[in-house]
C-alpha cells in the first residue's frame, strides 16, 4: 500500500523539476531575445534565428563565443558569463523551438543564388549548399546547421567571416574552402535564395 504514495510522490517530484528547468530556460532565454526574437524566432536586423537549430550545434557555438574561437563583441560577454551547464540549458531549449515561417517579401531574382545553392558550380569546385546542409537547406546531423529562413545580412556576413578567416571550426574547413570561391555576387546571391527558403517543415519555402 506504500508503493502508491510512493510513486506519486515520485512523480510529482519529478513534475517539479521539470517545470523548474522549463522555467529556468525560459529565464536564460529572455535577455536574448531582443536580438533573437521571442523563443528565437527571430527578431529585427540581421540576427540569426536560433529556433529549431541543432542542441549540439547551438553548444558548440555559444562555447566558441564564450572562449573567444568565434568573435562577436555582444555575444562574447553573453556567452562567457554563463556556466557550461547553462549554456547547455540555452542551446537544448532553442532546438526544441518551432521555426517560423518565412518573410513575405522574397527577392525578386533568386536565379543565381539558387543555381548555387541546389547544384553549385563545380567547374569553380563549388559544390551545392543542399549536398551537407539538406535537401531544403534545414539542416543535417550536428556539423551542418539549417540554413533556410536566415536573415539575408546574416547569412552574407557569415559567408564573408568564412572566407577572411574571422571565423573557424567548421568540419574539415569546408566553410571555408568554399567561401574563398565565392565572390560578393555570389555571396549575396546565395543569401538572398537563402533567406527566402522555409525553415518550417511542412510548408513551402518561396521559389
Amino acid at each position: 500500500m506504500t508503493r502508491i504514495p510512493l510513486l506519486a510522490g515520485l512523480l510529482i517530484l519529478s513534475s517539479a523539476a521539470l517545470a523548474e528547468t522549463a522555467d529556468t530556460a525560459q529565464s536564460l532565454a529572455q535577455p536574448c531575445a531582443a536580438c533573437h526574437g521571442q523563443k528565437g524566432q527571430g527578431g529585427m536586423g540581421a540576427y540569426p534565428h536560433l529556433a529549431g537549430l541543432g542542441e549540439t550545434y547551438l553548444k558548440r557555438q555559444l562555447d566558441a563565443f564564450a572562449s573567444g574561437q568565434r568573435d562577436n563583441p555582444i555575444m562574447k560577454p553573453m556567452a562567457s558569463g554563463l556556466s557550461d551547464a547553462q549554456r547547455a540549458t540555452l542551446a537544448r531549449y532553442f532546438s526544441k523551438q518551432s521555426p517560423a515561417a518565412p518573410g513575405s517579401n522574397p527577392p525578386a531574382d533568386n536565379g543565381a543564388g539558387a543555381e548555387l545553392v541546389r547544384h553549385g558550380r563545380w567547374q569553380d569546385d563549388i559544390p551545392a549548399c543542399v549536398q551537407c546542409h539538406g535537401p531544403d537547406a534545414r539542416g543535417i546531423g550536428k556539423d551542418f546547421p539549417g540554413l533556410a529562413g536566415q536573415p539575408a545580412g546574416y547569412l552574407q556576413d557569415q559567408l564573408k567571416a568564412w572566407r577572411n578567416g574571422k571565423r573557424q571550426g567548421d568540419p574539415q574547413g569546408l566553410m571555408s574552402a568554399v567561401a574563398k570561391r565565392l565572390d560578393d555576387a555570389d555571396l549575396a546571391a546565395v543569401a538572398d535564395y537563402l533567406a527566402s527558403l522555409s525553415a518550417a517543415p511542412g510548408q513551402e519555402g518561396q521559389p
